[in-house]
């Protein structure tokens, strides 16, 4: 861009990265970003939270990369009571008792099962949770402190060039006021599902089925009626409401689906009584919305030095949780990649990666969505239909193991060219209701205590990490090896039998992300060669 036309579109600045979007995803991504020292620019047509509170749940895995950049603490002050129950009530009517409840321990339960287990098969966090518009305000004022965040408030993306070197980001004060562009080394859309990046890239979404039209009523209420049958997370009613306790006292959302406009014209709160089958008092309601509902990925997750994240690459239904979630591990590992490319220890590998290592994970939980999903469908129609309810109870009760389901949220294993399986080892098992403790790479490294208390996963480094477990030091010329490339790996000796014998090799090689990227005994002939398959190929070699 010449001088002239940097006058014209004002441009006065040239960044590493730009993230568009502030919700839980792009917040996360930024402040990953500032753990590695990288500074970004955060853009979002907001100037506070949400007003609705949207998301409810954090899976353990989310907490632990919430740990890391220490609000783990501050979250679950905030968000629900962990003592609380995580409980699912199927109610046919009301005015009866449910025809089946779901039990699911307290994150404080699993706290207390987590402290007594040493073995890798439990989280370092439990869930949590969370009203995602109060998630949203503690990670505003994260982004508010930290230097290298850069948080521009009432600003939206409304245009991107890209180029070879860079992308020029052209963006707009809400309300029209103002106008700067930018250039930053790399663009991140985490603008939602309606994403303006992803539109302006061209890229399509592959959807899966009929997209449906709903309503959530935020409402406070504190009739007993609502708490008629205990304490629960959700209430399904099979008149067509699905009722959530947002914060275990009197805030709650009402969410029925709209079929056609006869529906959407009733009134709102009268639709929520009538669907329940029961009349409860409504103190205020404290907003309404519409939302559009779709299971869809999309087909491509960049292009170029753009890249797409959390609803801008996937939507999916609330059940399950899947939504932030997924996103949230998208932008943990878009967030070291680009730190490596930024500092230049990432080689030419690592874009092309993201997509390689993320979509499979979206693609996969959109199917785990749609089968809890199926769930919710069936439940009002076999009411309707008639069916005794013995028969739904036991439906029901079959059902029960979707919501143990540790090993969706802590399974997943990445498959791409910066994992190295050197070993014929067959694969372990994965489970749908446990975590499989191994460092089987391109998986979750497994958790641990040291014999002084100390968590593993606390040690590693905003780099790469070779945990050590050999007498001799053995892996001490790998890291020497980095060095000379430049490329960070923190050389963890441990000197522990019990986590050596969970972590099944003498070296394992962890990624910043926590999954696993090389294990072995000894290390391999051709330590360049390692490094460059983990990097992508980047760091100079000497």
């Amino acid at each position: 861009m010449d001088e002239g036309e940097s006058r014209r579109h004002g441009t006065s600045e040239r960044v590493p990265v730009v993230v568009a979007g502030a919700g839980p995803v792009g917040a996360v991504l930024a402040l990953e970003l500032a753990r590695h020292g990288v500074r970004s620019v955060v853009v979002d047509k907001t100037t506070g939270p949400s007003r609705h509170p949207k998301m409810d749940y954090l899976n353990g895995r989310s907490m632990e990369f919430l740990r890391r950049l220490g609000l783990a603490t501050v979250i679950r002050e905030r968000g629900v009571d962990p003592r609380h129950p995580f409980n699912f009530v199927w109610s046919r009517d009301f005015q009866e008792p449910p025809i089946a409840v779901w039990n699911y321990p307290s994150a404080a339960e699993l706290t207390r099962r987590i402290e007594s287990v040493n073995d890798g098969s439990v989280p370092v966090e439990a869930h949590q949770r969370v009203q995602g518009s109060l998630l949203e305000d503690i990670l505003r004022q994260r982004m508010r402190s930290v230097d290298l965040v850069d948080f521009r408030e009432g600003w939206e993306l409304v245009d991107l060039r890209e180029g070879d070197d860079d992308v020029t980001v052209e963006l707009r004060a809400t309300g029209g006021a103002g106008h700067r562009s930018v250039r930053a080394g790399y663009l991140a859309g985490c603008d939602g599902a309606n994403s303006t990046v992803r539109q302006r890239l061209g890229v399509s979404v592959a959807q899966y089925g009929p997209t449906t039209l709903h309503r959530d009523v935020y409402f406070r209420s504190t009739d007993p009626v609502l708490r008629r049958h205990g304490r629960a997370f959700l209430t399904i009613a099979a008149g067509g409401l699905t009722l959530v306790s947002r914060d275990e006292d009197a805030t709650w959302t009402g969410t029925v689906h709209l079929a056609d406009d006869r529906v959407r014209a009733l009134d709102p709160v009268d639709h929520m009584r009538q669907c329940l089958g029961a009349d409860f008092r409504v103190d205020e309601v404290l907003d309404v919305v519409e939302w559009e509902g779709r299971l869809a990925v999309s087909e491509s997750y960049r292009s170029g030095r753009v890249f797409l994240a959390g609803d801008a690459a996937h939507q999916f239904y609330p059940t399950g949780g899947h939504g932030a979630n997924t996103g949230i591990g998208d932008a943990v590992d878009l967030g070291w990649k680009l730190a490596a490319l930024v500092h230049g220890w990432g080689g030419p590998g690592l874009p092309a990666s993201y997509e390689r290592e993320r979509r499979p994970v979206a693609l996969f939980n959109r199917e785990m969505c749609a089968n809890l999903l199926e769930v919710w469908l069936r439940f009002p129609r076999l009411v309707a239909d008639g069916a005794s309810r013995e028969h739904i109870a036991g439906f029901l009760e079959h059902e029960t193991y979707q919501m143990d389901n540790l090993g969706i949220h802590f399974g997943y294993r990445y498959s791409s060219p910066l994992i190295r399986r050197d070993d014929e080892d067959t694969p372990p098992p994965w489970r749908w209701n446990a975590i499989t403790a191994s460092t089987w790479p391109g998986g979750r490294a497994p958790s641990v205590q040291l014999a002084d208390g100390t968590a593993l996963f606390d040690l590693f480094d905003s780099g790469l990490t070779l945990v050590d477990f050999s007498a001799d030091g053995t892996g001490a010329e790998l890291v020497k090896r980095a060095e000379r490339r430049r490329i960070p790996v923190k050389h963890l000796a441990i000197d522990d039998d019990h986590v050596r014998r969970c972590w099944e090799r003498d070296l394992v090689l962890v990624r910043p992300d926590q999954h696993v990227a090389w294990r072995g005994d000894r290390l391999p002939r051709d330590c360049d060669d390692l490094l460059d398959a983990v990097t992508g190929g980047g760091g100079a070699r000497a």
